[in-house]
């Protein structure tokens, strides 16, 4: 006769084969749903959820994983942030550039030309012209405004056109003004609509004329502000290059001695001729200068003076016959 202890055992062991079996074909039936939800009641029927490494190690490598893309994607994306806020920056960007020059109108207009082909334009322009011994040489300047953008390549293709004597080249950033100027607009049209409507609501002529006063000052300061606005994106928009040409200074041909004794005694004379003629030019061209001031002021002291002379005359003659 079989004992309970022994019926006992073989029922366990039937029911792990039969649970066993049940595991398998859920595993191989895909039902992976239903194992998750069953390891899941599982764990929180028996609380064995912490002694199963295989389970939480996992999960908990993942979410520091992430992090840790997520936090170099963070840094790259404000690596990118501060550099468009770079570039958002407003900056006004100068330049002096001075070269030295063969021909001064053929340079002048190929930076013309090369300034036009950037979108920009020739500002101002100024030409000296100089003459010794014959001979002529110019000096002068070409202020060019060129967009932000091609400043550099400007001032590469003004070094490009002869020797170069310096260069200089200035930025100054101005994105706070600009924030500035557009607070106070921003504060100044909410006032403007404030005054309009009171305007609107005003009833006596003495609240109509005090509110058109105080609008139209409202007004004249917004349009001052706008105009420096503009003015100030219009140096940030186009950059100033100002480039100086300089043709060489000729040298005169001949060459002066050491001593003054070893110049020739023909050179000399033709020198000294031109020496007198210079003078003489000079004391013509000084009385020329000089003659209407004589005529203006000399004349009536001169009157005024031969006056006094005669009357001390008879002054002294009178007196000296009285007393004899």
């Amino acid at each position: 006769m079989v004992s309970k202890r022994t019926l006992s055992v073989v029922a366990l062991a039937a029911l792990v084969v039969f649970a066993g079996c049940g595991g398998a074909g859920s595993a191989n039936g895909g039902g992976g749903d239903s194992g998750a939800g069953g390891a899941g009641e599982y764990e929180q029927a028996t609380g064995g959820g912490g002694d199963r490494p295989e389970a939480t190690g996992a999960p908990t490598q993942e979410p520091d994983l992430a992090g840790d893309t997520g936090g170099s994607g963070g840094d790259a994306a404000d690596g990118d942030g501060g550099s468009a806020a770079t570039d958002d920056r407003a900056i006004i960007r100068t330049g002096t550039v001075v070269v030295e020059v063969e021909d001064f109108q053929s340079a002048r207009s190929n930076l013309t030309t090369t300034v036009r082909g950037y979108g920009g334009y020739v500002s101002d322009s100024r030409e000296n012209r100089r003459e010794i011994d014959n001979e002529t040489w110019t000096r002068g300047e070409v202020i060019l405004r060129v967009p932000s953008e091609d400043f550099d390549a400007l001032v590469d293709d003004a070094r490009a056109l002869g020797e170069v004597t310096s260069v200089e080249t200035n930025s100054r950033d101005v994105t706070d003004q600009l924030v500035d100027i557009e607070a106070r607009l921003e504060n100044l049209r909410a006032e403007r609509d404030r005054l309009r409507a009171l305007y609107d609501r005003a009833n006596t002529t003495e609240d109509v004329l005090a509110v058109q006063r105080e609008l139209s000052d409202v007004q004249r300061e917004i349009e001052r502000l706008e105009a420096r606005q503009q003015s100030v994106e219009d140096r940030v928009a186009f950059s100033t290059l100002t480039v100086r040409l300089e043709e060489p200074r000729p040298t005169p041909g001949r060459v002066a001695p050491d001593r003054w004794y070893d110049t020739p005694v023909v050179s000399a004379f033709l020198q000294s001729i031109d020496g007198v003629v210079v003078v003489a030019r000079a004391l013509v061209v000084g009385f020329a200068y000089a003659l209407p001031y004589l005529v203006a002021f000399g004349l009536p002291i001169a009157l005024v003076g031969g006056v006094v002379l005669r009357y001390g005359r008879r002054f002294r003659r009178r007196r000296g016959g009285g007393s004899d």
